[in-house]
């Protein structure tokens, strides 16, 4: 079966992405693929997108209207909320769009979300991935009014509600490691970084997150350039806290006093402009028991969606008669 979407409207932050280019960094390429790593997950299993891909969207209002056949979706992440042909908005929902009907998505609590389809479409790809570098438009590419995908082998999705991860809630505590360069900070900022609040601003994009709160001022900022990963958490000259996201840059002279760890990087990112967060600090022997244990949850829930949503595709999923002997048998 044939589709085709076209998007009526696109909010500036829509993108193609994957999971990203791997062992580029070297080469001063980020890493890029989605900002919220669970949400991407849960939207590609529920699709079972061949292609492995699928579209990030931000602050600003999506339309999608299918003009051939029917496909379906799945919205997952950021609290936002879509409706077909008017129907109630829900967020984390799954569904078929069919042709003359409008999918229309508005941003809700968060900040990020993903829209997958199940079907086929050969995305554009740069070094080796469709993930798309936002500032260079490299990769998948930025999504824009008038753009239309055409889908091979799309599929129909029953309508259904979608169970969120697990720690979804946006958090209060986020878990941190010291470093790698916590040394160019004196007593007093590491203070402030693990006794005092910190408020997500307005102020972010595919980069980074800009954290309001006390200045954090480093003793120094003539240093060596040195590499620069996700969840970092750097401070410029003016001691203003950076969290680095998904297009952060490769090597960084600003100095990282602390690294958010895995498992709350996504959550931070997400957490809704204005809200309020304390850093604590852990060790890294506790900060790799914390992410292992939160990626066996986010295994598992992945593993559940991507179950059978009919009762008869589940009966035909289960061994139903695992352990039956021979009725004859003593």
């Amino acid at each position: 079966m044939q589709a085709r979407i076209r998007f009526e409207a696109a909010g500036p932050l829509t993108t193609i992405q994957d999971s990203g280019r791997t062992a580029l960094m070297r080469f001063g390429v980020p890493h890029s693929g989605p900002v919220d790593r669970r949400a991407f997950a849960a939207a590609l299993a529920l699709t079972a997108a061949p292609d492995g891909w699928a579209f990030e969207l931000s602050h600003g209002s999506c339309v999608i209207v299918c003009e051939q056949g029917e496909i379906g979706f799945a919205l997952c992440g950021g609290g936002f909320l879509a409706d077909i042909a008017g129907d109630e908005p829900k967020a984390w929902r799954q569904g078929t769009l069919r042709a003359g009907e409008r999918l229309r998505i508005r941003a809700g609590s968060g900040n990020w979300a993903y829209l997958a389809f199940a079907g086929s479409h050969a995305a554009p790809v740069w070094l080796g991935s469709s993930a798309t570098h936002a500032s260079s438009g490299l990769g998948g590419g930025l999504v824009t009014a008038g753009a239309t995908f055409d889908f091979a082998a799309s599929r129909t999705l029953e309508p259904c509600t979608i169970a969120p991860p697990p720690s979804n809630d946006p958090p209060d505590r986020v878990a941190i490691v010291l470093g790698p360069q916590d040394h160019h900070f004196p007593a007093e900022a590491i203070g402030h970084l693990t006794q005092a609040s910190f408020t997500a601003t307005t102020c972010f994009d595919r980069m980074g997150r800009v954290l309001g709160g006390p200045p954090l001022m480093p003793s120094s900022i003539s240093m060596p350039s040195e590499p620069a990963l996700r969840g970092c958490l750097q401070a410029d000259g003016d001691g203003v806290l950076t969290l680095l996201l998904a297009d952060h840059q490769t090597t960084s002279g600003y100095p990282k006093i602390a690294t958010v760890i895995s498992a709350d990087i996504d959550r931070l990112a997400q957490l809704p402009s204005g809200r309020t967060i304390r850093f604590e600090a852990i060790t890294a022997a506790e900060a790799l028991r914390r992410t292992r244990t939160a990626a066996a949850a986010t295994a598992a829930w992945l593993r559940s969606l991507a179950l059978p949503t009919r009762l008869d595709e589940r009966l035909w999923a289960n061994n139903l008669v695992d352990g039956v002997i021979d009725a004859n048998g003593v």
